[in-house]
């Protein structure tokens, strides 16, 4: 997760990648949340391919239309979009990603409850 993209804290146990913004009043996070860890793998390497593998950041744009093409949440619709939430409001360990992510930087995927 990076600060000002976005992630997940959906209900259900889940792999996700995010991407995040915080500051004293929260995060917004964009993420891409997925049941099985082959097609978060898969979503992953998309993102990799495309930005990270050269040490880019990925476009929230981008990450964005693979957010819709390959998340399971409803918020995959919205890009991945979760929008501004406090600190408490999210599941751990998404919300352990979500406000220790740098601005802008998308994380590993990571398991969540």
């Amino acid at each position: 997760m990076g600060k000002d993209a976005k992630s997940a804290g959906g209900k259900g146990k889940g792999k996700q990648a995010a991407t995040a913004a915080a500051d004293d009043g929260g995060s917004k996070a964009r993420h891409i949340l997925c049941e099985k860890q082959g097609k978060i793998n898969e979503a992953y390497k998309k993102l990799q391919d495309g930005w990270l593998d050269s040490g880019d950041k990925v476009p929230p744009a981008e990450f964005a239309k693979v957010a819709a093409e390959y998340s399971e949440c409803p918020s995959g619709k919205k890009g991945g979009d979760l929008g501004w939430f406090p600190r408490g409001k999210m599941a751990g360990p998404f919300q352990e990603v979500a406000f220790n992510t740098p601005v802008g930087v998308t994380s590993a995927p990571f398991k969540s409850t």
